[in-house]
């Protein structure tokens, strides 16, 4: 294959092709690829060629990883940390998951549409999933107080759950959800997410609102979204929901993040489980329309 001149010079920081960081770090190029793939690191800027380039923090960020693996930590651990130590990841769900998963479709879809899906989404959650762990993101907190009391019933049988938004206050002594207080610059604040992470039943939906809808009844107000039952993408979005949380202060967070940092087992989900939570959704549409 061919190098062009412009790939062979500097990209700004990013400027280690994948050998440069293989021979540097003593990793084989199929390995730093493998760990790209698994855990999302370490993340390669993209030329347009599609080749990947690293900086110079990624040599030291990898030996850091493979000192505390020498050490005994566990290899997804051990990421976990290199990456909890960076500048802040991806802080969209949207975005991060059309960037690991380019192959799950968007679909533009009224407000009325998302609220069935969750709730589908919710109610399957709270019904068969196996002490999931939930992230919901509400933009307003306006928007979570409707869906407060449904929270706190998925948060009796979660291992975690949290809610991201605009929130003023933490949550009260007593409730279960934990609140997320989004700085006013968080993309977060834009986006809605439903995030379930459990073995047996990994769902995800999320989807980021339109601009120029300020005069578009609330019901009517268009997304662009995206959704999934892969446990490889639900883990992603798990991911950058407790990304998100650590950054914003929360103490639950980091521990959170450590077991989030091992990749999710092969999906359980059977044919009947995914039936009847398309059939939930269907009923909900339906009962919107």
């Amino acid at each position: 294959m061919t190098t062009t001149r412009a790939e062979t010079q500097e990209e700004g920081p990013a400027h280690l092709t994948i050998g440069d960081l293989a021979r540097r770090t003593g990793l084989t190029p199929a390995v730093i690829r493998m760990w790209e793939t698994r855990h999302g690191f370490p993340e390669p800027h993209r030329l347009e060629s599609g080749h990947r380039r690293y900086a110079e923090s990624d040599v030291e960020l990898v030996q850091h990883v493979l000192r505390r693996r020498d050490a005994g930590i566990r290899l997804e651990v051990a990421i976990a940390e290199a990456a909890a130590s960076q500048a802040p990841g991806s802080p969209s769900v949207f975005a991060q998951l059309r960037r690991r998963h380019p192959h799950l479709a968007t679909h533009r879809l009224k407000k009325s549409t998302l609220l069935a899906l969750s709730w589908a989404i919710e109610d399957e959650c709270c019904a068969r999933a196996e002490r999931a762990t939930i992230f919901g993101a509400f933009q307003k907190e306006r928007y979570y107080r409707p869906a407060a009391a449904r929270w706190e019933e998925l948060a009796r049988v979660a291992r975690s759950a949290m809610a991201l938004g605009d929130f003023t206050t933490p949550s009260a002594p007593g409730e279960r959800v934990i609140r997320v207080q989004l700085p006013e610059d968080a993309p977060m604040r834009r986006e809605w997410a439903v995030v379930c992470d459990a073995p047996d039943l990994p769902a995800v939906l999320t989807a980021w609102e339109l601009p120029g809808q300020t005069t578009v009844p609330d019901r009517h107000r268009i997304f662009e979204s995206v959704w999934s039952i892969d446990p490889r993408a639900v883990r992603d979005a798990s991911r950058v929901c407790a990304q998100v949380a650590q950054s914003a202060g929360v103490a639950e967070a980091g521990p959170l993040l450590y077991e989030l940092a091992e990749d999710p087992a092969p999906s359980r989900t059977d044919p009947a489980a995914a039936t009847t939570l398309f059939n939930r959704v269907v009923a909900y549409v339906d009962g919107l329309g």
